[in-house]
């Protein structure tokens, strides 16, 4: 406790009761937002799709959106044969997007992303997509070797290397997607509530309001410093899945 401030702990932070049905398949705060950002991103699309020959409004934001996509995403990594995975990397990265950004929405104020399970989905989704596109292109057989077996490896390492190779791209880098967008908005929305509920306490604790300034300004930062966060974590998470899956289809080691 300090100045007076209780600050509450991750539980309360992070889980939210239900409003209709049970703890199992309740739905909650989380569960409106995952509504939310699918509705959103949804709408910007469904408003976008004119065929004005000068784009304007949501059509000309719909467009620049695409072309975003295409190209800091799907060429760079894969390509033109990128191109033809666009409109899923065009729905990954609008969906965490606003999946992140309702942590600073008034009365929401919660990213989905902080809670585990949505970027666990998010990966495994897309690792089933990048290792099923490396079946599909190279065959089991082929792929596997694509995968596990690096090219100029020495003869009497190589079994060393193929576990190595096995443990990085089957179990550890749906992991470490997980665990990078999950932590950041984790982290970025701990720090929020701190400087909120720090801020509340010298409101209240008349004697330090002229500490006030700080926290309040501390909290003004961290709500821009996270709508920024709330951006590259979308890129990354898309990024990263444009380059799991261009490897995996890759004909070059």
């Amino acid at each position: 406790m300090i100045f007076g401030a209780e600050f509450p702990p991750l539980s309360h932070i992070v889980n939210w009761p239900e409003f209709v049905g049970g703890d199992t398949f309740g739905i909650n705060k989380v569960v409106l937002v995952y509504f939310f950002a699918v509705a959103v991103t949804m709408l910007i699309f469904i408003l976008g799709n004119k065929q004005q020959l000068v784009p304007t409004g949501m059509q000309n934001f719909a467009e620049m959106s695409v072309e975003f996509i295409d190209n800091q995403i799907s060429l760079p990594t894969m390509g033109t044969e990128g191109l033809k995975w666009s409109p899923y990397f065009l729905s990954l990265f609008f969906y965490i997007l606003f999946a992140n950004i309702f942590e600073i929405v008034p009365i929401i104020q919660m990213p989905a992303t902080a809670r585990i399970a949505l970027p666990m989905f998010l990966a495994l989704l897309t690792y089933v997509l990048y290792h099923g596109s490396g079946f599909r292109e190279h065959g089991p057989i082929g792929y596997l070797k694509h995968a596990l077996v690096p090219p100029g490896v020495p003869i009497g390492i190589l079994p060393l290397v193929v576990v190595i190779e096995f443990i990085s791209k089957f179990i550890v880098q749906p992991f470490s997607h997980t665990v990078r967008l999950f932590a950041n908005l984790l982290a970025g929305h701990i720090l929020l509530v701190t400087f909120a509920v720090l801020s509340s306490a010298l409101w209240i604790a008349q004697w330090n309001v002229i500490f006030l300034p700080l926290p309040v300004v501390a909290v003004i930062f961290f709500v821009a410093f996270e709508i920024l966060v709330s951006f590259l974590q979308a890129y990354v998470f898309t990024l990263l899945a444009g380059v799991y899956i261009g490897a995996a289809v890759s004909h070059e080691h």
